[in-house]
């Protein structure tokens, strides 16, 4: 069965297995996100944008299992705070925390121990880069089928840095995302298109590739 990865905008995604469904940073939901169908959702890092308590609430049940660093876990009341490199099993899901931070800018420190992540499901591996610059961490990944990058700038990969990281970790698709609010516009998102050497897709929100 095909998996099914949708882009919420911003930096939210939804991950759709055969038996598992897995919410990345959900934030700002539209009402087309109205069931509480997650079985995982995977939160960042603590800024709001990435980490809200009442999207998160929107798409959990009551087995729904939460995990993100830390400071994320303190602000959602929830359990499972992980590291870079700690490993977490959850039924068919396998997710491999990858470190996420600013090289030379301030506001993702490395210190703070936030969050990308590997998730495994059904056999095809997806990487969610986080809030990130180009790191040495991303040329140790392996078996990367998706990679899903941010593209705006600012506090993140520029458009050009990201298809630098589609190199680095060998992705055999990319899907670019922080682009269309806060920072990042379009031409962000069609410029890492063009520069990217692997195949890429540009998702509007709410749409969805299977993979």
């Amino acid at each position: 069965m095909a998996i099914e990865i949708k882009w919420l905008g911003h930096a939210s995604f939804r991950i759709a297995g055969a038996a598992s469904v897995v919410y990345i940073d959900p934030w700002k939901l539209g009402p087309d996100i109205s069931g509480h169908d997650a079985d995982v959702v995977f939160v960042s890092h603590s800024h709001f944008d990435h980490c809200s308590a009442p999207d998160v609430k929107k798409v959990s049940k009551d087995d729904t299992t939460i995990v993100a660093p830390a400071d994320a876990i303190a602000e959602l009341h929830a359990a499972n705070a992980v590291t870079p490199e700690e490993r977490v099993q959850l039924k068919d899901v396998t997710i491999e925390p990858v470190a996420a931070y600013n090289i030379g800018k301030s506001f993702h420190p490395k210190g703070n121990q936030w969050l990308g992540a590997v998730f495994t499901i059904d056999g095809k591996r997806i990487y969610y880069a986080g809030d990130t610059d180009l790191i040495p961490e991303m040329s140790d990944l392996k078996d990367v089928d998706v990679a899903l990058l941010p593209v705006g700038g600012t506090y993140t990969l520029t458009a050009d840095e990201a298809a630098e990281a589609c190199k680095a970790i060998g992705c055999r698709t990319a899907i670019p995302y922080h682009w269309g609010d806060i920072v990042g516009s379009p031409a962000d998102a069609k410029k890492f298109v063009k520069a990217a050497a692997c195949e890429t897709k540009i998702l509007q929100p709410g749409e969805s590739i299977s993979i």
